[in-house]
């Protein structure tokens, strides 16, 4: 019960969030002064963030993670990357593979903190070993294989890349590896998959 009315409460969140931002966006396109209506939008907005802070600090490794979210992509205020670090890492503290993927992305990218390609290659696998493979753990799976076709944060290696793209059922990226691939390592690389597959079945 409690997981189905915290379900409603994100996607209720998540609705406003991009209504008020596509309402922001016109009226800064339209150069207009702020409306009452506006105003209002905001407030309300305020408040929900607020009530998705208080599940964060109730150890919600749901909300941790989408409170991250809002700090990192500034939905309520300006963007404040140590904030969300910090959510994140409470929520990755929990096994939650979107924010084990946030992590692993911030580090790739070293926003809001040094870059460092190993550990992000080590959040990736972490978000990408969770099964079943929806949202972080997908894209987990593609961040690594990408990392793994360029080298970085770990040693380059098309086989691997192969493997996790297949995993994670991106074609661009199974292409992108055939290219540099022979036949046998494709055949190598797909019993990979399916090994790992049978190490980690969906239950």
């Amino acid at each position: 019960m409690k997981d189905r009315k915290l379900f409603r409460f994100f996607a209720a969140f998540l609705l406003q969030i991009f209504t008020v931002s596509a309402r922001a966006q016109k009226t800064m396109t339209n150069n207009a002064a702020p409306t009452s209506q506006s105003k209002c939008a905001s407030r309300s907005r305020q408040i929900d963030f607020d009530r998705l802070l208080a599940w964060a600090k109730k150890g919600d490794a749901g909300a941790q993670f989408w409170s991250g979210t809002a700090f990192e992509q500034g939905w309520y205020r300006t963007p404040n990357l140590t904030e969300a670090l910090t959510w994140y890492k409470l929520a990755a503290a929990q096994d939650n593979a979107d924010a084990e993927n946030s992590l692993g992305k911030l580090y790739e990218d070293g926003r809001g903190l040094k870059r460092d390609y190993e550990l992000a290659a080590a959040w990736y696998r972490k978000a990408a070993e969770h099964v079943p493979d929806l949202g972080g753990a997908g894209q987990g799976r593609n961040n690594l294989g990408c990392l793994y076709m360029q080298g970085l944060g770990v040693p380059q290696d098309f086989i691997l890349a192969y493997m996790w793209f297949r995993l994670a059922g991106s074609q661009s990226g199974l292409s992108n590896a055939k290219l540099k691939m022979t036949r046998e390592q494709v055949l190598d690389a797909e019993q990979l998959a399916a090994d790992w597959l049978k190490a980690y079945p969906v239950h």
